[in-house]
């Protein structure tokens, strides 16, 4: 039974935080990411800009655990 209030916010996050949030190891994030490289573009420093992980989000879908609350 899940919240169906749960949320997630657009904002910038590391690599380490996505994998995180999307329950993954790195190498399976990178995976994930690298077909939409080009739309995504390059992280400046350790972060994914706002924007970056809102493409993010679109591309790979959101994570499993927002999917089973919608």
């Amino acid at each position: 039974m899940g919240n169906k209030n749960q949320t997630i916010a657009i904002k910038p996050y590391t690599m380490g935080e996505l994998c995180s949030i999307y329950q993954v190891t790195n190498k399976t994030m990178n995976t994930w990411l690298r077909p939409h490289s080009e739309v995504i573009g390059k992280r400046e420093g350790r972060y994914f800009t706002a924007l970056q992980v809102e493409i993010i989000f679109e591309k790979i879908g959101l994570p499993k655990q927002l999917n089973e609350a919608a």
